[in-house]
């Protein structure tokens, strides 16, 4: 039950006890706490990240982008553990000035040029490179709908629904209620959407669907924040189908390795920087050879 003696105080303040697991890294002001340089791979897209949904987007992208044959596309992609505080480092700041991940330097043109926002991200890959968008405007529009709803949704999901029913130090009911509801509601949108689609945007896979897979997939498939039960998951056939069928493309599977520090160490790639680290680099090929 929530607590119904809080009464909001006149002027909030600022109490670094609270916050429950992230109170160590949450703060609210922006900015560096610390120097450290971001380091530079010779590939011409530098990537910052750490293999959360937001982060396995972009990784996602990159690596259908070089099995669709782009050799522009290869990336560095370097690890930035935000339970350290990696986000607050000077050379990431400078990168993204709001200390998130995932950040992206492209090196490709004649000055560096930083892109930040996961969706941003996508949508300057797919400019750059002319694929996992469809060329027809109308079609094109779709895609672009879909990517803009999975940018507004998500946090919902995960700063709302993810937060109070896997993260927060109290369980409250009204909290994790209202985004359950919340949560549900959007399933229940992908559902109806893809009942009569292949993927969101129609018959062609795009960058809509890459935003969304890691998120609402995943919820559906893997069963994130171990709510899969509590949501009724397994209502949602049609958003099952889609996400399995997204999770089965061998680049798909190579991008959510990228810059993973969590689960299996045979599907951990901490840090990417050239096709062969996916055969040689995992984590549990390291842990295997002492390093």
């Amino acid at each position: 039950m929530s607590d119904d003696t809080y009464t909001p105080p006149k002027v909030w303040t600022w109490d670094q006890e609270s916050g429950g697991r992230f109170a160590s890294i949450n703060r609210p002001i922006s900015g560096a706490t610390h120097d450290k340089d971001l380091p530079v791979g010779k590939h011409p897209f530098q990537l910052y990240s750490l293999a959360t949904p937001n982060g396995q987007k972009v990784t996602i992208m990159f690596e259908e982008l070089l099995a669709a044959g782009h050799e522009g596309a290869e990336y560095d992609a370097w690890l930035i553990n935000i339970g350290d505080g990696d986000q607050f480092g000077s050379g990431f700041v400078e990168a993204n000035p709001n200390s998130k991940i995932p950040a992206l330097v492209d090196h490709s043109g004649e000055k560096p040029l930083r892109v930040f926002e996961s969706g941003n991200i996508l949508l300057h890959l797919a400019q750059k490179f002319d694929a996992f968008l469809p060329k027809d405007y109308r079609a094109r529009t779709e895609a672009m709908n879909w990517l803009f709803w999975l940018q507004g949704s998500a946090p919902y999901l995960g700063g709302g629904f993810g937060h109070f029913y896997a993260y927060a130090p109290i369980k409250i009911e009204y909290a994790i209620n209202r985004f359950a509801m919340e949560t549900k509601r959007q399933l229940d949108v992908l559902e109806k959407q893809l009942a009569d689609n292949k993927f969101l945007a129609g018959d062609d896979y795009s960058i809509a669907d890459m935003a969304t897979a890691p998120w609402y997939g995943r919820m559906v498939t893997d069963g994130a924040y171990k709510a899969k039960e509590f949501l009724s998951a397994h209502e949602y056939t049609n958003v099952i189908r889609w996400a399995e069928t997204i999770f089965d493309r061998p680049a798909v599977k190579r991008g959510r390795m990228v810059n993973a520090a969590f689960g299996d160490p045979s599907k951990q790639l901490r840090e990417r920087h050239d096709a062969s680290d996916f055969e040689t680099k995992t984590q549990d090929k390291l842990d295997a050879q002492g390093e």
